[in-house]
């Protein structure tokens, strides 16, 4: 068969990242998951396990090519996989995928900042990446953003502070004596 003789589903994984290919992705992510439930293989584990070790050449994991590219859409897809390690460390720089965004970002023209730079480092902070990890020249996502765009270095921070606070801020369970009677019997 010709499919043998193709990419990998590593190396489609990764051309999807580059490519913002969401088609490529989800139709790769199917066979994944198909071949898996053949060989008797739980799905989920096994796609998070391929997405896990898929790396282009110099260490950078799916989530480090998308934030990369600016690939939104797929990275919408990517973190929604069960199981996925959001927090990857590449080789040549030691950077997370919220330090690859954070470049993205400056690399755009500042017309560009918010429409389409802000939603990539956002849907990392969102799925819970980690802001405050420093990279091979001891720098944080936050320490590599343009000074002039304010608006990024508030997100990050927030993002920050959010990490460090963890659940203390939230956690209002506690309904006092109005709450529920359950526990009146």
């Amino acid at each position: 068969m010709a499919d043998e003789e193709g990419a990998s589903p590593r190396e489609l994984v990764l051309e999807a990242c580059r490519r913002n290919n969401t088609s490529l992705l989800e139709e790769t992510l199917a066979e994944l998951a198909a071949a898996a439930k053949k060989a008797g293989k739980k799905p989920v584990e096994h796609v998070a396990e391929t997405l896990n070790k898929a790396a282009d050449g110099v260490g950078n994991g799916c989530l480090h090519v998308a934030a990369t590219y600016g690939s939104y859409e797929v990275l919408d897809i990517l973190l929604d996989q069960e199981g996925l390690e959001i927090d990857e460390i590449d080789r040549l720089e030691r950077d997370t995928p919220l330090h690859k965004a954070v470049r993205y970002v400056n690399s755009l023209e500042k017309s560009e900042w918010e429409p389409v730079g802000h939603p990539i480092v956002d849907i990392l902070l969102d799925a819970g990446c980690d802001p405050r990890i420093r990279n091979k020249a001891k720098l944080k996502p936050l320490e590599l953003v343009d000074p002039r765009n304010t608006t990024l270095r508030s997100m990050l921070q927030k993002g920050e502070y959010a990490m460090t606070a963890g659940g203390d801020v939230v956690e209002e369970e506690d309904d006092g004596p109005t709450g529920s009677a359950s526990d009146s019997d």
